[in-house]
């Protein structure tokens, strides 16, 4: 990517998703040129077995990324908010 281009990245989280849900979601958006996505560990301290071992999703694109690379990374991040429960955005 041309570091002339601005970027919009944000972080989102979905409770009690599991780490290998987490992973085929990156592997997926990846897929799509000029997407980055990538996990950040949790960083709670406190052990909770219902706690995804993932702290967030985070994204990167193209500020103007439209069209049918945007409409294939909302279809995706829908797919599994209607599986697995709402996306939530967070501040990382």
């Amino acid at each position: 990517m041309s570091s002339s281009l601005t970027h919009q990245q944000y972080a989102l989280t979905c409770q009690g998703l599991p780490l290998a849900v987490y992973r085929e979601i990156v592997a997926h958006l990846q897929q799509i040129a000029g997407i980055e996505a990538g996990l950040t560990p949790q960083t709670s301290t406190e052990f909770d077995y219902r706690q995804s071992q993932v702290g967030h999703l985070w994204i990167r694109h193209p500020s103007d990324l439209a069209g049918p690379k945007k409409q294939r990374l909302e279809q995706i991040l829908a797919y599994y908010s209607d599986r697995f429960g709402a996306w939530q955005q967070v501040n990382p």
